[in-house]
């Protein structure tokens, strides 16, 4: 604060040499004359001084038989009329001041943490939907209904949090790890007014069941094909003759696992086409603003076969201050394309990692794996591995219950009996 009223008032760096330097500075102490930034060069000293003060030195001068000299004139009194001779440079500087407060007023970067389940593409596909778009101004946006709408268009959101921090609109959202399909699961079950069956969703033998709602149709060790009713969720009512009153529906529910045989097929061809890059490279830099780029560079690329690695920044003035202006550079590498022929060493290598990562997939969903076979041959030109599993997993899954027409004669005798 010192500074910028210092500023304002205007302040002069003075040298100050001669008989008695040190009695001219405590002769300005006992005058109220304020020194500041005082420094010892030996035959002379350097220091500021107001210009209010700088006024009052002629008297002190004289009786202490130094001498002064002006070296750098600061402040706003000694700038503002330098800029009166130069009104193109001040005219400039206005509306450059302009021009960033302005700029200040829109959205140039949008930030999104946390997702891990929902790309990017798909976020920004969401925000475009609800005119959520970089270039945007700040006012239009809706805080609060932006961070409603992310929660009701992904229900695997279970937080979010969006800010505005200068040109910057940073969301952050917290996702919740949630089994798809038994979500989907339970809506089929709350939208079926008759209950559901839960039935079996590949071939096995059932090894393990605990019921929760509904009658077993299958018992441990029976086999069972895709599609069988392993619990039904229509449980009967009986009359005291043991005739069946009616049913009542629930939705079928039960831990049901299944021991079955598992076979997956990978095959490679003999030969495969590999990039073998020269080492000859081409850089091109580019600017980009408001979606339109120059490009700088010398001559064209003569490659045949080249990739393009590109290094992108925005540019930001402040930690949060960002711009529609890109920059980079793009690195132009060229390569030839060779045939190659797979060693066995190196088929081993790819197909262990195949198999490897497809039963970390299985073990992720709960699948334990019983038995392995993996065998590597060579048939018709192809290289091909025969993955064999036996494994145990869960099954079921529920299909809403149709229950069979009834006819009106039989619920008009059913409606007099009760």
């Amino acid at each position: 604060m010192l500074q910028l009223i210092q500023y304002i008032k205007g302040y002069v760096l003075i040298r100050v040499w001669g008989y008695s330097p040190e009695r001219f500075m405590n002769l300005c102490s006992n005058r109220d004359i304020f020194l500041w930034n005082i420094e010892n060069h030996g035959e002379y000293y350097t220091m500021c001084i107001t210009v209010k003060g700088f006024r009052k030195l002629k008297p002190i001068v004289k009786k202490t038989g130094t001498k002064v000299a002006i070296q750098k004139r600061c402040g706003l009194p000694f700038f503002v009329p330098k800029m009166k001779r130069r009104k193109i440079f001040l005219i400039g500087l206005l509306g450059s001041l302009f021009f960033w407060v302005w700029m200040s007023t829109f959205i140039w970067a949008v930030d999104i943490t946390g997702n891990y389940s929902i790309t990017e593409d798909v976020f920004f596909d969401f925000l475009r939907g609800n005119h959520i778009y970089v270039g945007m101004q700040r006012k239009d946006v809706d805080i609060e209904t932006l961070e409603k709408r992310i929660r009701q268009d992904f229900p695997i959101v279970t937080w979010t949090s969006a800010k505005i921090e200068g040109t910057r609109l940073s969301i952050q959202i917290k996702e919740n790890e949630v089994d798809t399909n038994t979500a989907g699961k339970e809506e089929t079950v709350v939208n079926n007014a008759f209950g559901s069956d839960l039935v079996a969703e590949n071939d096995g033998v059932i090894i393990s069941m605990v019921t929760r709602k509904g009658i077993p149709q299958v018992a441990l060790q029976s086999e069972v094909k895709k599609g069988d009713v392993l619990v039904c969720g229509s449980v009967p009512v009986y009359n005291e003759d043991a005739t069946v009153k009616k049913y009542q529906y629930y939705d079928a529910d039960a831990d049901i696992y299944i021991k079955r045989n598992l076979k997956k097929q990978e095959k490679l061809p003999l030969t495969y086409k590999q990039k073998v890059y020269s080492g000859e490279t081409k850089n091109e830099y580019f600017l980009s603003f408001s979606g339109k780029e120059l490009v700088f560079r010398i001559g064209k690329v003569a490659y045949a076969d080249y990739d393009r690695v590109t290094d992108k920044k925005q540019v930001k003035l402040l930690e949060n201050f960002y711009l529609p202006i890109y920059y980079g550079k793009t690195v132009n590498r060229e390569y030839v394309i060779e045939d190659n022929i797979y060693a066995t060493e190196e088929i081993k290598s790819i197909f262990s990692e195949k198999s490897t990562k497809f039963i970390e997939s299985l073990e992720e969903k709960g699948v334990q794996i019983i038995k392995k076979n993996v065998t590597i041959s060579k048939k018709n030109k192809t290289w091909q591995m025969d993955m064999d599993l036996q494994i145990v997993e869960k099954t079921g899954k529920n299909i809403p219950i149709v229950p069979a027409p009834v006819d009106e004669s039989e619920e008009a005798d059913q409606a007099a009996e009760e």
